[in-house]
């Protein structure tokens, strides 16, 4: 016996054994109402699987195709048989669900194992979970589907026509990051929102604003100052400053481990600022998570959930990418034909834009040990001007508590950065 093949045919009974067993459960739940329990389904997996594998045996795909055909139409009798005998008309989920799995153990012998199993589980799943799936359905508006497909458009229309390669003479602007950082802020606002409604305020921006971070504390920023309109109540104001703080939190470690790997030795020279301003940020983070936890204890409501609408926006992205070209194009400038102005000002210029890259470019060019102290410097401007953006986009953005607190909490960071400098 081939123990390969014997592998793939027991695989196969095991995704018929998967399937099986949550149409046995409705089977005995609802009578007459399933195609086949756990047995069906077993064997539907094994007609499959020995049907792909006499089918290369022979070299006749034929003998696949009647198979399907009689698989076919064996489930479509069932299905007829089973309407005349209810008035309600049934649904295809039992039977589309026999076909999956006899296509399935026809995917193991033929295709990738690996994948059919995953897609049996994914199938399984789907057959389980039918009530959380029915009641997701019924929550999402029709804004939310409209902002939905919006994203989708961008993301796997739109960003596929845009050349990744800089279109202006001085290597500034790429159409195709530039979208990328448009549908990250856009993601983030659609990702929050529905984690809103399902985790509560307090989880939802700790969860969103360290995930978003690791990529752009920037547009995890726009995205909660925009949120903060609609933060009446202080467990809601307590939750977008907690967002954004840890955010930020997520940007001052990301900048430390951006330059361990590229020049290790130069964190010696910036571990200090950058623990400075990580501690005092997360310090604040901390209270206003604790505040917020118990102005959401103290509330009528019970839950805390924060009443707000979709704030998904393309267009707001659109015009935040279109001000974030703006200022690489500054940049770029400002180090092509004005070179004596020094690298703490283009540090400045750089880092309200992205930290990383100058991060990047100043630790790579500091191996010099001469440009150390420099490099080390310019970094911790980039970030300071980077996280005084951020704060001025809350100040312009952002409404009510929210936008008082995440000011309040900015100076301590700044002042916290510029005297660990002084003293390193």
């Amino acid at each position: 016996m081939d123990i390969e093949i014997a592998r793939s045919f027991l695989v196969a009974l095991l995704i018929g054994a998967l399937v099986g067993i949550d149409r046995e459960r409705k089977k005995a739940a609802e009578p007459g109402r399933s195609f086949g329990g756990i047995r069906t389904h077993i064997l539907l997996a094994l007609i499959g699987a020995a049907s792909a594998w006499l089918s290369q045996a022979w070299d006749a795909p034929w003998t696949f195709v009647v198979t399907l055909a009689v698989v076919g139409a064996a489930v479509v009798a069932s299905y007829v048989h089973q309407n005349l005998e209810h008035e309600e008309a049934q649904g295809l989920t039992s039977e589309i669900a026999a076909i999956a799995v006899f296509l399935l153990g026809a995917m193991v012998v033929a295709g990738d194992p690996a994948l059919a199993v995953a897609l049996g589980v994914v199938t399984s799943a789907v057959l389980a979970y039918k009530q959380p799936l029915h009641g997701l359905v019924q929550r999402i508006g029709t804004v939310d589907l409209f902002a939905a497909i919006k994203l989708l458009i961008a993301t796997f229309i739109v960003l596929p026509l845009l050349p990744d390669a800089p279109v202006d003479p001085w290597d500034a602007i790429n159409p195709h990051k530039l979208w990328l950082l448009v549908i990250l802020i856009s993601a983030l606002s659609l990702v929050g929102y529905v984690a809103m409604r399902w985790l509560g305020p307090l989880h939802a921006s700790a969860v969103t604003a360290a995930a978003g971070g690791l990529v752009s504390s920037t547009a995890v920023t726009l995205s909660f100052a925009r949120r903060s309109r609609e933060a009446a109540q202080p467990a809601d104001a307590h939750a977008v400053a907690t967002g954004i703080l840890i955010a930020w939190a997520v940007m001052f470690a990301r900048v430390g481990v951006i330059v361990a790997i590229v020049n290790l030795p130069l964190l010696a020279r910036l571990w200090l600022p950058l623990a400075a301003m990580l501690v005092v940020t997360v310090g604040a983070a901390a209270w206003h998570w604790r505040a917020g936890a118990a102005a959401a204890a103290d509330s009528t409501g019970g839950d805390g959930e924060m009443a707000m609408s979709n704030p998904f926006s393309l267009a707001s992205a659109v015009r935040f990418g279109a001000l974030f070209a703006a200022v690489l194009l500054v940049v770029a400038l400002a180090q092509e034909y004005l070179p004596g102005v020094g690298v703490y000002l283009v540090a400045a210029l750089a880092g309200a834009a992205d930290v990383d890259a100058i991060t990047l470019s100043l630790a790579g060019d500091s191996r010099n040990a001469g440009y150390a102290a420099t490099a080390a410097a310019g970094i911790v401007i980039a970030v300071l001007s980077n996280t005084l953006v951020k704060a001025a986009m809350v100040g312009a953005l952002g409404r009510g508590p929210a936008r008082r607190d995440v000011l309040i909490a900015t100076l301590p960071i700044l002042a916290a950065g510029g005297a660990a400098v002084a003293f390193a």
